[in-house]
């Protein structure tokens, strides 16, 4: 019980950090990187698993 409350007094701390982060220049110009790459990398997951769904698609057609 004391692990579980230690994690939920971390993420609350994190999300006020991160809010007073996110209010200064610096803060908006590193979240707005952050952003972009995880968007990069959610784009490039995506375009892998479609592209293993075809292919095992048509394997599986060729059958």
């Amino acid at each position: 019980m004391k692990s579980l409350f230690l994690l939920a007094v971390g993420v609350v701390g994190g999300f006020a950090v991160a809010h007073q982060l996110n209010k200064t220049p610096r803060g908006q110009q590193f979240f707005g990187d952050l952003d972009g790459n995880v968007k990069s990398f959610r784009a490039a997951v995506v375009d892998g698993y479609k592209a293993r769904e075809a292919e095992l698609r048509s394997d599986r057609d060729e059958s």
